[in-house]
């Protein structure tokens, strides 16, 4: 008895630092935490709040005499029942269809050479990335110009090449073609970034794995499928991600060579949102835009996250 009462106060004892500390580090991770909840708060959360109460308004751009009403979906229900939003729904998941494997591949198998020990490496990695680090508005004035129909350098090297036999496309002005050419420059911009990306990857990946599989008698290609590939699964999740959600932006492009032309081919969500806003000074119809695009690429992104978990990569 006298030993039970004496080893009461020791045991309340040694819990008070234990506690202490517990209470400690969760006041260093709440601390920590804190900085991105805010940012995250101010920047996404608020502004996507604030979008979804004006998407339920008649709010013009310009303050107007009459007062600003309520009026619930009509908002969603008029641009679902918009042909104009269909087909720009469509033409961006066309684009998101092309883009993926030209701008991604290209972006993969630049990394995969400029990981080599090639002389001058780390220059044409500079080379590479510079489009990357080019305002896209140049960009397009640069191509713009490369697309120019019938004179163009573009159909010119094409009629060169062919002996004439190809007659001059109009890059930006045949609906056929439209698509295709904001595809090929947005790709020729942009894998830059992708490539960059793939390269730490590939940096990270241990190099004893590949002597591992050189000592078991494995080729350059079984290294690179069973070494490279499942080291590079986290990248390629983040990769298609990110690219995804970028094609699905697009707009710089679109405004600055088509205009959503010709006969709405190469419209795309974004820049139907602008115009609504803007040109139309329906401030409430494109919130209610942004919220279903929004809604749109995080559906997206999950089921991609989701499927690439399933299948291992």
């Amino acid at each position: 008895m006298t030993l039970q009462q004496s080893a009461l106060p020791t045991t309340v004892t040694a819990t008070h630092p234990a506690s202490r500390r517990d209470r400690s580090r969760l006041y260093q991770e709440i601390g920590m935490l804190a900085p991105a909840v805010i940012l995250l708060t101010i920047f996404l959360i608020v502004p996507f709040l604030l979008s979804f109460w004006t998407a339920m308004t008649n709010q013009p751009l310009v303050p107007r005499p009459t007062p600003v009403r309520f009026i619930g979906f009509n908002n969603f229900l008029r641009i679902l029942r918009d042909d104009l939003f269909w087909t720009s729904l469509w033409n961006v998941s066309r684009f998101t269809f092309w883009i993926l494997p030209v701008q991604c591949g290209l972006a993969f198998a630049t990394a995969m050479l400029l990981h080599q020990k090639l002389p001058f490496r780390n220059f044409f990695r500079g080379l590479f990335f510079l489009p990357a680090i080019t305002s896209m508005v140049v960009v397009c004035v640069i191509w713009g110009t490369l697309f120019q129909y019938p004179t163009g350098p573009l159909n010119q090297v094409i009629g060169f090449l062919s002996g004439g036999s190809i007659q001059p496309i109009d890059w930006l002005g045949d609906p056929e073609w439209a698509m295709f050419s904001i595809v090929l420059l947005s790709a020729w911009q942009a894998y830059g970034f992708q490539m960059i990306i793939y390269l730490a990857g590939l940096q990270g990946i241990p190099d004893e794995l590949y002597d591992a599989a050189r000592i078991d008698g494995a080729n350059a290609f079984q290294r690179f499928w069973h070494v490279t590939m499942p080291g590079l699964r986290p990248t390629h999740v983040f990769v298609l991600v990110i690219t995804t959600i970028q094609a699905f932006k697009l707009y710089t492009q679109v405004a600055i060579l088509t205009q959503g032309g010709p006969k709405s081919s190469t419209e795309t969500v974004v820049h139907y949102m602008v115009r609504s806003g803007f040109e139309e000074q329906k401030l409430g119809h494109a919130s209610a835009v942004s919220v279903i695009l929004f809604l749109i690429v995080l559906v997206i992104a999950l089921l991609q996250r989701q499927l690439l978990r399933r299948y291992d990569v």
